[in-house]
């Protein structure tokens, strides 16, 4: 081979993809753990309150100043200019990253709390004086000593404002009694039922407890085959915690005490304990309480680096925050839309060979469907990014 020949290399956008904003490295800069991301990605998500630390592998980043990576930014020019989309560095971003510095919901109730607590007390102090205000005996004594009336529309106005004060009071109670129910089921703890809202905070692209999606009417027609698989601690990443009942993964930014194995995902994922290589099973996950997520099955060797769905022994469904639904299939993307599943169920066919997605709500509305080999067992995967503190899936009880 000639000294100045070319070496070939082969690299997909996913080598050099931010697990931030999921998009090619632009301005990248490297941890000293070796994680990669892109610069504003990196910055944004420390503002928004995020630790000083690898949004991966949790290790802290020290104070320094980020400075860039020429290779990597060299590599990404090249496989965008291979793509037709022109150098990395120079396109703006498709769209801003799921870290964004949103105020949770328990913060905004607690807030709003104390603003009717505030109104109330001055409406009460406004009840207090309004008779002292503006108002004058209904008699005055003449200068012949005779009794004159003096009504006036001083005092009807003065009527007419305490009724008004008596009316405002009594909504802004209502609305105070309201906040502190919403405020007192926000702090329920994790362990009451797994209907209720985990102690986690979801943005305003989460439902509140109020308007979450319609509950099951009747059972599924998958019912004989329902299962309700557990999370598996030896793969779960260390930026993932689970319940106790192994039900429930939450985003979490507290050190883990999971001892370290190469069974780990360095991003946020995790697997089922359960494995299957035959027959027929179905399983439901509610992702209400999730801004971005990807839900679906994967094989036991796929790589612990890689993401769900990217990978030719990995199928998801997957839901970004910006308001776009899709499916992963063969490491290839179809977007379905921008509507969004509160709960997923997936249908794993083994004996035919096929896979589905459905949208669950009084019934199963067919999202997508899907050939899939079992060459190896396949494990119920998911993944959680964005990293926001508080996210969580949960998977639930199918209707039987």
């Amino acid at each position: 081979m000639a000294s100045a020949g070319a070496v070939p290399v082969w690299l997909e956008e996913d080598d050099l993809g931010c697990c931030i904003c999921h998009e090619l490295l632009r301005d990248p800069t490297t941890l000293l753990c070796g994680h990669s991301f892109c610069r504003a990605c990196l910055e944004r998500a420390w503002r928004a309150g995020a630790p000083r630390a690898c949004p991966v592998c949790r290790e802290p980043a020290p104070r320094a100043p980020l400075r860039r990576n020429l290779l990597l930014q060299l590599l990404a020019d090249k496989l965008s200019a291979a793509a037709g989309l022109g150098p990395a560095s120079a396109r703006r971003p498709a769209s801003p990253p799921p870290v964004t510095a949103q105020k949770s919901v328990t913060e905004v109730v607690q807030e709003l709390t104390a603003l009717v607590e505030k109104l109330v007390d001055i409406t009460k102090n406004v009840q207090r004086q309004g008779p002292l205000l503006g108002s004058r005996p209904d008699k005055e004594t003449s200068s012949s000593g005779q009794e004159v009336s003096l009504a006036s529309p001083t005092r009807v106005t003065a009527r007419t404002s305490e009724e008004e004060l008596r009316e405002i009071l009594c909504a802004l109670e209502e609305i105070q009694e309201k906040l502190r129910g919403q405020l007192s089921w926000k702090e329920a703890p994790k362990e009451q039922t797994q209907a209720e809202l985990p102690e986690a905070v979801s943005s305003p692209s989460c439902p509140q407890p109020g308007s979450s999606w319609p509950a099951p009417k009747r059972a599924s027609q998958f019912a004989q085959w329902a299962i309700t698989p557990t999370f598996d601690l030896g793969s779960l990443s260390c930026s993932l915690e689970v319940s106790k009942d192994c039900r429930t993964v939450t985003v979490s930014h507290c050190q883990q005490n999971y001892p370290w194995s190469p069974q780990r995902f360095s991003a946020s994922q995790v697997f089922c304990s359960q494995a299957f290589s035959s027959g027929r099973q179905y399983w439901e996950v509610d992702t209400q309480y999730c801004n971005d997520w990807a839900v679906g099955v994967a094989s036991g060797a796929m790589a612990r680096n890689r993401m769900l769905g990217r990978t030719v022994d990995s199928w998801c469904v997957e839901w970004k925050g910006i308001g776009r639904l899709s499916v992963w299939t063969m490491a290839r993307e179809t977007v379905l839309g921008s509507d969004r599943p509160g709960v997923v169920g997936v249908w794993l066919d083994l004996e035919e060979g096929k896979l589905a997605f459905y949208s669950v709500a009084s019934q199963e509305s067919l999202m997508y469907e899907c050939e899939v080999s079992a060459c190896s067992p396949l494990h119920p995967a998911f993944w959680l990014f964005g990293l926001r503190r508080g996210n969580s899936l949960i998977i639930k009880q199918a209707r039987v």
